[in-house]
């Protein structure tokens, strides 16, 4: 296997940075906030300013805004039609300031699709109607995956844009629980979190069965 320049954009976890180090890559994450585990081999920076362009092999984008492109969200972005007023808005917020996080999640979203990397993979979930009549033309459908494909006892429908690289293959697909049990609820937990400022960070976290196997199988493709 031959190493790669890895770069793992919108990360503060480390998780799947630690993952494809541990493969023998030259990885290094990056993200607007400090990685978790203070790590030397992340930088601080938007992603948006020129890092992108330093010669990776390979990039993976964790976490990029998505609040405001996907499905969840449309109802605060516009009411029937396309771009009409929304019937209501989240508590404290205005018109204006959810358009200008769907603009940021579109600039960053294209910004990494449009990079000179041969090898892409962005994470995000599937797009409303909105975000999609910005998406470059070029992009693809999203894989769709659940943790639980690779052993991770969790429900959280996972989207991989892809561009020179295989979709993900299940590695340990565990027996789901009967709805409504005890173990189905554990498995909703990330639905079920309840409000508050560490919410979001939680939400968005890799689980490291599903990047050890993206490591494993990516790697071999390059």
């Amino acid at each position: 296997m031959t190493p790669l320049r890895v770069l793992i954009g919108c990360e503060t976890s480390g998780i799947a940075r630690r993952a494809f180090a541990a493969r023998g890559h030259d990885v290094w994450s990056c993200d607007i906030e400090a990685a978790e585990d203070g790590s030397n081999r992340h930088i601080r920076c938007d992603i948006r300013d020129g890092i992108l362009t330093e010669g990776w092999d390979l990039l993976a984008v964790m976490h990029p805004p998505c609040t405001r492109l996907c499905r969840s969200g449309r109802r605060w972005m516009s009411g029937p039609g396309k771009w009409t007023p929304p019937k209501q808005l989240p508590q404290g917020r205005t018109w204006a300031s959810l358009r200008a996080e769907f603009e940021m999640g579109i600039e960053v979203f294209t910004a990494c699709w449009a990079a000179p990397i041969p090898r892409i993979a962005i994470e995000n979930p599937a797009m409303n109607d909105l975000a999609r009549d910005r998406m470059p033309a070029d992009l693809p459908s999203p894989q769709i995956v659940q943790p639980h494909w690779f052993g991770e006892p969790a429900y959280k429908a996972t989207g991989w844009y892809l561009r020179g690289l295989p979709e993900l293959s299940e590695t340990q697909r565990l027996p789901e629980p009967e709805r409504g049990s005890d173990a189905w609820k554990r498995w909703n937990r990330i639905h079920r979190m309840p409000p508050g400022p560490e919410r979001a960070r939680l939400r968005s976290r890799s689980f490291p069965g599903m990047m050890n196997a993206a490591a494993d199988q990516w790697s071999i493709h390059a």
